[in-house]
């Protein structure tokens, strides 16, 4: 299953974030994640946070996948954000981020949060689907092309 709408709310994708370092975007999704998760956003900032310092989870091309695991959380949940300007990540291939999915599960999801985590990373290593999120218009738009699943004709 390639479809992404089971983690992903309409409510959770955010168009145009500005945010000028990774700092504040971690914040700013840490945020927008904790509403719907029903979180402390600090705690969610500082799991994030803490799982960059083992590496950066900028894997390349625009993109990255920050993810952990929170206590309390009921199932796994993600946000996604298209950025309006792009900012160093510290990704692999050392190229600016603009698209961004964070990936909370709960502290007991093992298999499931690394489910969750290969399906997110299999659709954005997609360059097509690369391009059309960078190419939309809108929220709607985003979350139309996140939860399409393999469909190729954008819709």
């Amino acid at each position: 299953m390639h479809d992404l709408s089971d983690l992903l709310r309409p409510e959770a994708v955010l168009f145009g974030l500005a945010a000028g370092n990774k700092k504040l975007l971690l914040q700013q999704l840490g945020a927008a994640v904790a509403r719907l998760a029903n979180a402390d956003p600090r705690e969610i900032v500082d799991r994030l946070a803490a799982r960059e310092k083992l590496g950066s989870t900028g894997f390349g091309a625009g993109v990255a996948i920050p993810h952990a695991k929170l206590p309390g959380l009921s199932s796994v949940t993600g946000a996604f954000a298209r950025l309006a300007q792009p900012i160093d990540f510290a990704a692999v291939d050392d190229l600016p981020v603009d698209l961004v999915f964070v990936l909370l599960s709960p502290a007991e999801a093992g298999a499931d949060h690394l489910k969750a985590l290969a399906r997110v990373s299999r659709r954005l290593r997609d360059r097509d689907l690369l391009a059309k999120l960078r190419g939309a218009g809108s929220t709607d738009a985003l979350y139309a092309l996140l939860g399409a699943g393999d469909l190729r004709d954008g819709g």
